[in-house]
């Protein structure tokens, strides 16, 4: 299937409806092995029956985690649904899987600090936004200038998960890293612009509607990657943001090097921002706003204790 118009029309219904790169490549390879697992067999000549069977093959057979095998169900249903326009018989015998509560791994403070001191550059001052501030790893590479409000010690994170925008705190401390970052990214942008480059990729086809704001220095990234590259759908040369691959691989360097015997990575910053802060006695509902959880349930796995009160958030970052 080295070239596939079926798969070629699944990218394009998910470009359609917006999704981002990330969930349309996703969905495509798991449309993929749907078909091979069935012999290449069009979806069309298939069912109820056949997607029961893959899913029995990733559960039993493949031992998938249950978030893995949503995933491919949700790819299947999309392929159904959104691009064949096919209405399949009633899916009750597919069941989701259910998602195992998990204990997340948390930094003590010291542990944080030991982390972070391992850390150097731009890979440094991104592990201290993920903790300071309670970003996701990709909420941090995708951060744009406008985004940084210094006066307010307060960033915006836009299109978080869930497509949903929230605020949450900019940590005192690294106010002066953060504007020599912005000189050295606007520096870049100059030269790049000089060159004849200097556009950035617009969400939601702004581009259309706002024809210089990709230019704009309001929407660069505060990361951007080292160098340009050509964007995978448009075939634009551009400047993207800094590779989050780069912060996983350093943060995973740094900890080795700290002896810390635990399964920790980018997102462990953020499960430490929200167990501090509820030490510090900050409620859960603001910590529900501040991470950006939908609902407070999700919230709750970071303690058993309601309204413990505190206002005015300060972050642990500049305790």
């Amino acid at each position: 299937m080295s070239h596939s118009p079926l798969l070629d029309q699944v990218r394009a219904v998910a470009r359609l409806k917006q999704f981002s790169l990330r969930t349309e490549e996703s969905y495509v390879q798991a449309i993929r092995r749907f078909i091979l697992f069935h012999d290449k067999r069009h979806p069309a000549s298939m069912g109820t029956a056949e997607i029961q069977a893959y899913l029995t093959h990733l559960a039993v057979e493949q031992r998938l985690a249950g978030s893995t095998i949503n995933v491919a169900l949700s790819a299947i249903l999309f392929l159904y649904h959104a691009v064949l326009r096919i209405e399949l018989p009633p899916l009750d015998t597919v069941p989701r899987s259910p998602r195992a509560p998990r204990v997340p791994v948390v930094f003590t403070r010291t542990e944080v600090q030991q982390v972070l001191s391992q850390l150097t550059g731009v890979h440094r001052l991104m592990a201290q936004l993920l903790y300071g501030s309670g970003l996701r790893l990709m909420e941090c590479a995708r951060l744009r200038i406008k985004d940084l409000d210094f006066a307010y010690h307060q960033l915006t994170v836009r299109d978080g998960k869930g497509e949903k925008d929230r605020v949450t705190i900019l940590p005192q401390l690294l106010v002066v890293p953060l504007q020599a970052q912005l000189r050295a990214a606007r520096h870049l942008h100059a030269a790049d612009r000089e060159l004849g480059y200097g556009a950035v990729y617009l969400p939601h086809a702004l581009e259309r509607k706002y024809p210089n704001a990709a230019t704009d220095w309001r929407w660069q990234y505060v990361f951007p990657a080292e160098q340009r590259t050509k964007d995978p759908r448009m075939g634009t040369i551009r400047r993207h943001h800094i590779s989050e691959d780069s912060l996983q691989r350093a943060v995973k360097r740094a900890i080795e090097r700290t002896g810390i015997a635990k399964a920790g990575s980018c997102h462990t910053f953020r499960h430490s921002f929200a167990t501090h802060l509820l030490e510090d006695g900050y409620d859960i509902r603001t910590l529900q706003e501040l991470l950006g959880h939908a609902d407070v349930r999700t919230t709750m796995i970071y303690t058993h204790v309601l309204n413990r009160g505190g206002k005015g958030v300060r972050s642990p970052l500049d305790s």
